[in-house]
């Protein structure tokens, strides 16, 4: 017999091999039925699935993000099996769940078309409705390779190879096909009710360049169809969203095939970027913060002795100066810690807080670049601290409430991640043990709640992710709290301690953002454009009625700059109706109508973005409130 524990604390005996299914339903049929999998000793799986030990599990449903990921790698499933029927001479590659969806890595003479996915859409609906079971075989390696064998699914036997001899290998069945699986699935596909293939893309097999190019194939599922259709609006506000589209309209960045991946930016995006960055800066001096600056290009020497030659190669660029061999930093720390050796420390001095807005370049494939959210150049603000091991919490919990108010002042809810060691990592067990615990009594004792994000950590420490939620709904990974023990002991970091000796000090890494770039991506699709008054690129715009009032539209316009207004004029000599809507396509805040009577009595027409006419206002009355304004950083006009 074995104990299974509930997420209540009660217990249950049941033979050892029990089903996860037959457990649901010993707690009542109604369980049974509406729940997707289970997690069992923190590992997910599902219902067909047996326990054989002593267990603590926790049933499931869609709303669970672990009921997600069961539903969407068994529709990715559901779809292979489409595919099958529809297209039988395709080989398959892998059908992962992703954070919205899944999609399946095809390799197939057929192009897929937008035609094939809405037959493929039928084709799954009608596969459900004959209601298939998902049977799970647990096999030895030569039957798997003899199986797959004797499909030609090339893939599925390359994968098999580079299992682990140890390894458990099972495939599922779900009617006629068979696919190399760890799982978790649906015990059936009956509740896969709605679904959508959104789109097509190509990919490397492996994510390698040099392998073949295969066809994705993406889709989303959902238990009720009122669900899907909630989904596919908001991926049609997202597309009204998109950061690329409007950072063009708006003359914020441009990208170009002279540079694939390195953003262009406008005067319009750097007014934007600058007033985030000065913004920040401003916080990091109240903060107790130093800025540095380090050179972009260093040795060799130094990316090997910091672990990246290992751990990071692929992702770096490369250069030779005088015949010797030099990388484009991809991260800044290295700088940092050679700006923190270059004088002796005491322990009084701790802790040190070192910030660098430090511009690194990481080679991301071409098919990965996406706008400003995906690039191979961008700016961190980044920032170090070299403290004592005592001192960790106070200043763990000092970064999150510097983050918690950063994020408030744009309007944003996160949510919190600790991630812990990846298996490609460096450093004693026992220090990360030390720096994890560390991170997670700072969360603890500020009261945040947080996921457990298992093997996610950076190869030199565990971190902690802040994940910012935006206007419809998305999730973006932003700021990032580091420990390392790693760093200061190849870099030799030394402090004099309290009894005239040296001790090494603890390294925390830490940005807000993140990336500015990919953070002016998020800001630009979060608020749509539509920017809060203190960050909007043109704050105010004065519409002279006809051109004779362009000389002191002008005078205006010098007269608001001087009190700190960023403001434009429209002085073409086009219809006042359609200068206003202008400016409401170009989301500036204020526009501000100019005629005789303005000009005679010292006011202006004011209109407020997405408000409209808001009738007449003096010009120091304009300028007192939009000065409140941005002094407040107030989100609403």
């Amino acid at each position: 017999m074995i104990t299974i524990t509930l997420p209540d604390g009660s217990k249950k005996e049941h033979e050892k091999g029990i089903l996860l299914l037959d457990i649901a339903k010993g707690i009542s049929e109604g369980l049974a039925r509406a729940v997707l999998g289970a997690v069992v000793n923190g590992e997910i799986k599902g219902l067909q699935e047996p326990v054989e030990e002593d267990a603590e599990v926790r049933f499931v449903k869609f709303e669970d993000e672990e009921g997600k990921e069961i539903f969407w790698h068994t529709s990715a499933h559901l779809m292979a099996f489409a595919i099958q029927r529809l297209f039988p001479d395709t080989k398959f590659a892998i059908g992962p769940a992703i954070d919205a969806g899944f999609y399946y890595d095809l390799d197939n003479s057929h192009v897929f078309t937008s035609e094939d996915l809405t037959k493929l859409e039928a084709e799954m609906k009608k596969i459900v409705k004959e209601g298939y079971t998902l049977e799970r075989k647990v096999v030895t390696r030569e039957e798997a390779l003899e199986r797959f064998r004797s499909i030609d699914e090339d893939c599925k036997i390359e994968l098999i190879e580079n299992l682990p001899e140890d390894a458990t290998i099972s495939y599922y069945q779900l009617g006629d096909f068979i696919d190399l699986c760890k799982g978790p699935h649906l015990y059936d596909v009956k509740k896969i009710k709605a679904v959508k293939l959104t789109s097509i893309a190509g990919a490397y097999w492996r994510g390698d360049e040099n392998n073949k190019m295969l066809q994705r194939i993406y889709g989303i599922s959902f238990p009720k169809k009122s669900e899907l259709d909630e989904y596919l609006e908001r991926m049609e506000e997202a597309k009204k969203r998109d950061h690329r589209k409007i950072g063009k309209e708006m003359g914020l960045f441009s990208m170009h095939e002279e540079g694939p991946g390195f953003p262009f930016f406008h005067p319009n995006g750097m007014v934007l970027r600058n007033e985030i960055e000065n913004f920040l800066k401003k916080e990091l001096r109240k903060s107790g913060y130093g800025e540095i600056k380090t050179p972009m290009v260093l040795n060799e020497a130094l990316w090997h002795q910091s672990g990246h030659w290992d751990h990071y190669q692929d992702n770096m660029y490369f250069t030779k100066i005088d015949e010797k061999g030099y990388a484009i930093k991809p991260m800044n720390c290295p700088g940092s810690i050679l700006v923190y050796k270059s004088n002796p420390h005491s322990y009084r001095e701790l802790p040190i807080r070192v910030a660098e807005f430090g511009q690194v370049h990481r080679h991301e494939l071409s098919g990965a670049l996406h706008g400003l959210m995906r690039v191979r150049t961008f700016t961190q603000d980044d920032a170090h601290i070299y403290c004592l091991p005592e001192q960790i919490e106070e200043e763990v919990t000092s970064i999150i409430k510097f983050c918690d108010y950063i994020y408030s002042i744009f309007g944003f809810e996160y949510n919190v991640e600790l991630s812990t060691r990846p298996e490609d990592s460096m450093g004693k067990d026992e220090d990360w043990e030390i720096a994890t615990k560390s991170l997670e009594t700072a969360l603890v004792n500020n009261n945040l709640e947080f996921k457990v994000n298992e093997g996610d950590g950076a190869f030199y420490g565990p971190k902690i992710d802040f994940h910012l939620k935006d206007a419809i709904g998305r999730v973006w990974q932003c700021g990032t709290i580091q420990l390392d023990f790693q760093m200061p002991e190849r870099f030799g970091l030394e402090y004099i301690n309290q009894e005239g000796g040296k001790s090494q000090p603890v390294m925390i890494h830490r940005a807000v953002v993140g990336s500015i770039e990919r953070f002016m991506g998020i800001l630009i699709e979060h608020f749509a454009g539509k920017f809060p008054l203190w960050i909007a690129p043109v704050q105010a715009i004065i519409l002279p009625i006809s051109d004779k009032y362009n000389e002191k539209a002008e005078e205006l316009r010098l007269r608001f700059e001087e009190e700190g207004i960023r403001t434009e004029v429209d002085d073409r000599s086009e219809k006042i109706g359609f200068k206003i809507r202008e400016a409401q396509l170009n989301k500036i805040p204020y526009s501000l109508v100019l005629g005789e009577k303005e000009i005679e009595n010292n006011t202006v027409a004011l209109r407020i973005r997405d408000l409209g006419d808001q009738g007449v206002i003096s010009t120091e009355e304009f300028i007192k409130m939009a000065q409140e304004k941005i002094k407040s950083k107030e989100i609403d006009l």
